[in-house]
């Protein structure tokens, strides 16, 4: 029998990858067979690899394209550019989200099951929930760690109730301290030296298409925005070069402070405007007090502008 092949979005973040592991999980039970494979899209960045190693689970299988009629799960996105080479073809099983809906479409009926949440492995939990199936302490390590990524450990705009609710029951089931391993997991992921600057901008980036117009908002996080900035000359050579390559109009690459819960971002392209009607950009630098979320605050502020 032909896998189905799991796999959050292109450049996975810590949600992307644990919902692919969570989900993977699930639909061998549900299912009763183990024709199920979790795949990345991506390198691992630091803060998932932080999560994996605690949890004591081995990393997805990196894909870089699918088959024709290949049988796969969506987690994590839905947009065709932000997913797999050869998607359009694929054959869409089922998938579960937390993003808008936009250029996506299937030939036959999927299992579509999405909810305006702060994090895909919130709507894992409540599936493990339905299917009343036991949920095992590195399971529940793994969709923590998302959650808490996702959310800035329920800092971020995109934090619901049903977050804080399930961040909670997955702690007692792991039997960990949100707090004390939310932050260490956090900061982990803020060591960006080891990152040349085009691995910096790819680190957690999104392709965005809207009337005819391509962007990319990518972003990293830190606990000191100047520290990254201080590569601002050759971060701007490399953005360009990507605007230039991928005929982008705009980038916008956020830096976020996970302490102040703040932003800066680097705006470049010819719709800056975009941003700059919005907030003031200064030097292609943008300032954006109390902005943490691509999805809630960075994304509308464009299309709305848009």
């Amino acid at each position: 029998m032909e896998k189905i092949l799991i796999f959050g979005h292109k450049n996975p973040d810590t949600d992307s990858i644990c919902s692919s592991l969570v989900m993977a999980d699930l639909e061998k039970k549900v299912r009763g067979d183990d024709a199920i494979k979790a795949c990345r899209l991506g390198e691992i960045n630091e803060e998932t690899k932080y999560a994996l190693n605690y949890f004591k689970v081995e990393a997805p299988e990196l894909i870089e394209n699918v088959e024709e009629g290949q049988p796969v799960i969506l987690v994590d996105h839905n947009e065709f550019n932000q997913s797999v080479n050869g998607i359009e073809k694929a054959k869409i099983d089922t998938v579960i989200d937390h993003h808008r809906i936009d250029n996506f479409k299937t030939t036959e009926p999927v299992f579509y099951y999405a909810q305006p949440v702060g994090c895909t492995s919130t709507l894992l939990f409540e599936l493990y929930t339905l299917n009343n199936i036991t949920i095992e302490p590195k399971i529940a390590g793994l969709m923590l760690s998302a959650i808490i990524s996702d959310t800035l450990l329920l800092k971020s705009p995109t934090t619901t109730i049903k977050d804080e609710k399930t961040l909670e029951q997955l702690a007692q089931i792991a039997n960990v301290d949100i707090e004390t391993y939310g932050l260490d997991m956090l900061k982990a992921g803020t060591n960006l030296d080891k990152y040349t600057e085009e691995e910096l901008i790819n680190l957690d980036a999104k392709r965005l298409d809207k009337d005819g117009m391509s962007y990319i908002i990518a972003q990293v996080n830190t606990v000191s925005i100047p520290d990254v900035l201080k590569r601002k000359e050759k971060l701007e050579e490399v953005i360009n070069q990507k605007i230039k390559s991928e005929n982008l109009s705009l980038f916008v690459f956020a830096i976020t402070d996970i302490v102040n819960s703040n932003s800066e971002a680097i705006v470049l392209g010819n719709r800056t405007d975009l941003v700059g009607k919005t907030y003031k950009i200064n030097n292609n630098i943008a300032v954006m007090p109390g902005v943490v979320s691509r999805k809630k605050q960075i994304l509308p502020l464009i299309e709305k502008n848009l």
